[in-house]
């Protein structure tokens, strides 16, 4: 029998040694937890406090908990059933055929102490479409049938939240390790170590409106940097302070604007040493100083590893500031140890040190590279952070890192902070993350995939998201290469962040400058990657959509205010704008840059035509100024220096 109790606006059940907890938590929304333990931990994970009130009607057999259009009603064996205003979009899944075979809406199995195996099933809805969940490789934008690891990897950032077109907003507030599946016949939620379930609802009338729900208790995105909305130029690897000036002055002799060059990893000597070689960068001061002068900001590799010859590894390793393996060594990348981000005292730590190395020499961008940080194996039961197990809290490292740094520049004063970073999880964009798609290959396919992966990112609240241009590992003598390159760029151009980025074949042409192993000269760098570096055709067509970017600042601008105000992306699924139109919620390959521009990239190698869905209303294609009727589907000419785009009136 289930015994019920109302207490500081919180409905509470209990039945047969569980706990169910459900409170308003937002605009339209409620916050359910539950669990086996005496009581919850308490925790708050992703998501922020905020002040809301539920109304709560207890009866006999069950009971009504209700916050503004959404309500749970919880009844028989404590099942879950949720309404929107009155009619229901979601219910725990109970078989209604043969109940013998017990199937659990909600199961716990004992993995230690009082940590559970965890899993949560809801019933499958006919007909929903899903999106959202973060940033995965696949061609897929919607989700319906697909199985999803949920955890931080290279290219892969799981954020656990997801749309659906029957007007709802679901979160997963649970950092740990797991899956989840979006079957035909049930969605079930796995979370390998836990305390509790713990998920967030919420509802409204458009995917605008969930996403205004949603990063109103996840946060939401500063205001963007306006000297940082044009191109971001960077390489694998510039390896010297006059490589990085060469570039910057070669940029500003041929009148091109760059907004930041990024300086990549083992600028360094050591792992961990969060410093620049003074034999290849004997001056960042005044390196720092020419680019501004130039109107270019400077960024910074910083990596969370250290090593055991770095300078700071003994205060760190006696602090107890980093990561710790459960058994033997760690296995890290590389073999490197990681500094244990989600410690607040390390936190600290860290930035003092990029303060004093970087900040302090005029350096106020970093990129956060292999910030999940990157296990090789990726086994997080063998790994343990000062919030516990990593199979428990993954997802809190990559949160935590982007948080030290955003913290620390927040504490200097610092106005205008965007930093670069690879991985993250549930509320990123609240420390002013900017997130790429990891090292990825550069293939067409993986170009298809990265414009469903930037959508559905966006649809997890993540506004500010970039690729490498034309992909990580790619090779300049590959015939197709060029083509891909300047399709790519063209895609990047509509995108939140325009950046430029490879590791470029072929290898071994360029000899180190230090044969001394722990030296920033001793890396090796790969094939020029700045705008002239691929021929002078597509040089022209690369500058051309370069200027382009820059005629769209005042826009992009009033877009990233927009992403301030109510968590809208940049980047947006057709129905983001289009939510009655059905035809909308099921394209993939073209997408809408902010309310005003619809994009349709060319992602197949020779393409030079493709369909293009006009929504109803007046459009203009941006390159002929021509006038075209929406409600239909036409032929646009592309071109290999053309993009189909067209202006909405």
């Amino acid at each position: 029998m289930m015994y019920f109790s109302v207490e500081n606006g919180r409905l509470t059940v209990r039945e047969a040694g569980e706990i169910i907890q459900i409170e308003a938590w937002g605009t339209d929304a409620l916050r359910v937890r539950a669990t086996k333990n005496y009581a919850l931990s308490g925790r708050d994970q992703g998501i922020l406090p905020v002040d809301s009130k539920g109304e709560a009607v207890v009866e006999e057999k069950k009971a009504t908990y209700t916050n503004g259009r959404l309500s749970v009603c919880v009844e028989g064996q404590m099942h879950l059933t949720f309404y929107r205003d009155g009619e229901k979009i979601l219910r725990e899944y109970a078989n209604p055929y043969a109940p013998a075979i017990r199937i659990a809406a909600r199961d716990y199995k004992p993995v230690g102490g009082s940590d559970y195996a965890i899993k949560a099933r809801f019933e499958s809805n006919a007909g929903e479409k899903l999106y959202g969940m973060g940033q995965y490789q696949q061609p897929e934008l919607e989700l319906k049938g697909n199985v999803m690891e949920l955890a931080p990897k290279n290219a892969q950032i799981s954020i656990p939240f997801y749309i659906s077109n029957l007007g709802y907003g679901f979160l997963w507030n649970n950092p740990a390790i797991g899956e989840v599946s979006f079957g035909k016949n049930m969605t079930e939620w796995t979370a390998n170590r836990s305390e509790e379930i713990d998920y967030w609802i919420t509802v409204g009338d458009t995917p605008k409106d969930l996403l205004k729900n949603y990063t109103e208790v996840t946060g939401r995105a500063p205001e963007f940097p306006e000297n940082l909305m044009g191109l971001w130029q960077c390489k694998l690897r510039y390896r010297t302070q006059d490589e990085v000036l060469e570039v910057a002055r070669e940029y500003h002799r041929r009148g091109l604007p760059l907004d930041c060059i990024v300086i990549d990893y083992y600028h360094w000597c050591h792992d961990g040493d969060w410093c620049f070689d003074p034999e290849f960068w004997p001056d960042p001061t005044a390196m720092v100083k020419e680019l501004k002068s130039m109107g270019t900001r400077c960024m910074v590799s910083v990596w969370p590893t250290v090593e055991d010859r770095s300078v700071n590894y003994k205060e760190i390793h006696n602090k107890g500031l980093l990561t710790y393996a459960m058994r033997g060594e760690p296995g890290g990348i590389f073999g490197k140890a990681f500094y244990d981000a989600t410690n607040s005292e390390a936190r600290k730590l860290i930035w003092t040190k990029v303060k004093e190395n970087y900040y302090d020499h005029g350096v106020d961008m970093y990129w956060l590279d292999c910030s999940e940080p990157e296990y090789l194996p990726a086994d997080f039961d063998h790994y343990r952070y000062s919030v516990g197990p990593a199979e428990k809290t993954a997802g809190l490292y990559p949160l935590s890192h982007v948080r030290a740094f955003y913290e620390g520049q927040m504490a200097v004063g610092q106005p205008d902070i965007a930093n670069l970073s690879r991985c993250a999880w549930v509320g990123a964009q609240r420390y002013a993350a900017v997130l790429w798609s990891g090292d990825i290959k550069s293939t067409f396919e993986t170009l298809r995939a990265q414009v469903c992966a930037g959508l559905n990112i966006g649809m997890a609240g993540i506004p500010w998201w970039t690729t490498d241009t034309a992909g990580f590992i790619g090779n300049v003598e590959d015939p197709t290469y060029n083509e891909l390159l300047v399709r790519w760029f063209q895609f990047s151009t509509f995108s939140p962040v325009l950046r430029l980025h490879g590791y470029l074949g072929p290898y071994g042409k360029f000899p180190r400058l230090s044969n001394k192993r722990h030296s920033g000269g001793f890396a090796n760098t790969a094939q020029p990657h700045e705008l002239w570096s691929h021929g002078e055709e597509v040089y022209e067509i690369l500058k051309k959509y370069l200027f382009i970017r820059v005629d769209l600042k005042d826009y992009i601008k009033k877009l990233m205010e927009e992403a301030s105000e109510n968590g809208s992306p940049l980047l947006r699924t057709m129905f983001y704008e289009f939510p009655n139109d059905a035809k909308c919620w099921d394209l993939q390959d073209q997408y809408m840059f902010g309310d005003r521009y619809l994009v349709a990239p060319v992602m197949y190698e020779g393409m030079r035509e493709r369909e293009v869905y006009l929504p109803e209303g007046s459009w203009k294609d941006i390159h002929t100024d021509e006038i075209v009727a929406g409600g239909q589907t036409i032929l646009a000419a592309a071109p290999l220096e053309i993009i189909p785009v067209y202006e909405k009136l």
